[in-house]
């Protein structure tokens, strides 16, 4: 594999950032910061994606989020090693803070296509895709932008087809570096794999899949998982012949059948709450809803075969 030039330093796991609240609702940039720090400076992590769906991205205001990405780098994380999701319903508010990362030297933009206007059998096409990925690239008309594709078209409601992709690829080779499917079907990221992985950095959602694409090539991924357990999910993208990757693939399995029942940000959101003692860590924006006491302690009882360990996992 040849591992694309402009996102060759994208290595190790970059964790999906979940996003602490205030009991206001604003986020608590402190502990956003610290969040972030530790993963990356104790943790090892290569680097953080802030507000992507895990981390409620589209919930926030323009201004929250260039102030919270702001935070991140007062709080020590060094501006390459940030992948900010810059997502919007509103084109000119993705573009706005593209611009942002870019201006603070972020390592490049995770980026859905917009997801609000669509439904019954006027679905949002190729082209429709292709003209807003275009508009932000060609708006922010800036050579240092390194864009990768986001496909979770369970969330978005739009994917991204193969057309797209090549598309994209072919009209912007050195701004289009990666795409990070997130659709939890195996067989579409190893299709993806096996078609793109010369010239994209392929990476997955979906943790039990990361081994896989280690073996076709991937040198990393963006794992919401990896807020609490990031040396696991290292394991699982860089060493996935190891003794120890079928334990590790078994207890994410069991962890994500176990999240099954919930919504997933609110669930993870617990599990930090939980490992952590920070019970702050439990809030979420709306449509969210927080869990309440009687599914935490469901959900507690449901960990305890799992035996997570910030210190070690």
């Amino acid at each position: 594999m040849t591992i694309p030039a402009a996102s060759a330093s994208f290595h190790g796991i970059w964790p999906a950032l979940l996003t602490p609240l205030k009991p206001d609702l604003g986020i608590d940039l402190h502990r956003f910061g610290l969040h972030a720090r530790a993963l990356v400076h104790a943790k090892g992590c290569g680097g953080v994606v802030p507000f992507g769906t895990t981390g409620e991205g589209p919930a926030f205001s323009v201004d929250e989020r260039r102030d919270a990405v702001d935070a991140l780098v007062g709080e020590g994380v060094p501006a390459a090693q940030i992948l900010v999701s810059t997502s919007c319903a509103a084109l000119p508010d993705t573009l706005a803070l593209t611009r942002h990362a870019l201006a603070i030297g972020a390592h490049g933009c995770l980026m859905m296509p917009p997801f609000f206007l669509k439904g019954g059998a006027h679905q949002v096409t190729d082209q429709g895709v292709i003209d807003s990925y275009r508009q932000v690239i060609d708006g922010a008309a800036d050579d240092r932008l390194r864009l990768y594709l986001y496909h979770i078209p369970q969330v978005s409601g739009v994917g991204l087809s193969r057309k797209v992709v090549e598309t994209l690829k072919r009209l912007y080779p050195q701004t289009i570096v990666g795409i990070k499917d997130s659709s939890g079907d195996t067989a579409h990221t190893l299709a993806l794999a096996d078609a793109f992985n010369e010239t994209l950095m392929v990476t997955a959602g979906h943790e039990p899949d990361l081994p896989e694409l280690a073996r076709r090539g991937s040198t990393g991924a963006v794992s919401g998982l990896a807020n609490f357990m990031p040396h696991v999910v290292q394991r699982l993208a860089g060493r996935p012949d190891a003794p120890n990757t079928p334990h590790d693939v078994s207890r994410v399995r069991l962890l994500l059948a176990m999240l099954g029942p919930y919504a997933l940000t609110p669930a993870l959101k617990g599990i930090m709450a939980a490992l952590s003692g920070e019970p702050g860590w439990l809030r979420v924006r709306a449509p969210l809803v927080a869990l309440t006491t009687d599914q935490m302690h469901t959900l507690q009882h449901a960990l305890k075969p799992i035996a997570l360990d910030l210190d070690v996992d």
